[in-house]
């Protein structure tokens, strides 16, 4: 994820930008990170922070636009997940129990958030639970993924407890 969101960063805002936010904190891996690599979770906060504090956008409107810049990562690098899905729902429902599974397979240190799901037609509730909480970056890969799917949706987005560990997002296909 790290070196996805410096490549997002570089293509978006500019190399200067990346060497800004890198320069301006005080890393513990020196910002300098790979693909396979797991980091403290408090890095990205720091590099978020000043992201938001060079583009003045907030953070929860980054996290967003990360999520999804990352699904269109995702469905380069695992055309399959996407493709044994004829739904944004059926997709969403397969998160924990197939794809979480085979990122596992890939990366045994990924600390992943977790989803349950209840869908009722055309609405379906997912509640997310991290102890990162990035909900806002699940958002943009939740839309990303209706948007994918062909979907007329809206998603609205109830936090269930006052930490951001546990989020409720409520998504309905427009009829």
């Amino acid at each position: 994820m790290f070196t996805e969101f410096l490549e997002m960063i570089e293509r978006d805002f500019g190399y200067e930008i990346v060497d800004q936010i890198l320069n301006d904190n005080q890393l513990e891996s020196g910002g300098a990170y790979t693909s396979v690599g797991t980091y403290n979770h408090a890095e990205m906060i720091q590099l978020l922070s000043s992201l938001s504090k060079v583009t003045s956008q907030d953070v929860s409107t980054l996290l967003e636009y990360f999520g999804n810049y990352m699904f269109v990562t995702f469905r380069k690098g695992f055309p399959a997940f996407f493709d044994d899905c004829e739904h944004g729902f059926e997709f969403l429902e397969s998160i924990d129990n197939h794809i979480h599974v085979e990122v596992k397979k890939l990366y045994p240190d990924a600390m992943l958030p977790r989803f349950e799901s209840e869908k009722n037609g055309n609405e379906m509730h997912l509640r997310y639970f991290s102890d990162r909480r990035m909900s806002d970056f699940a958002l943009g890969l939740i839309k990303a993924t209706m948007h994918h799917y062909g979907h007329g949706f809206s998603v609205e987005k109830a936090e269930s407890n006052t930490d951001g560990t546990e989020v409720l997002f409520l998504i309905k296909i427009a009829a």
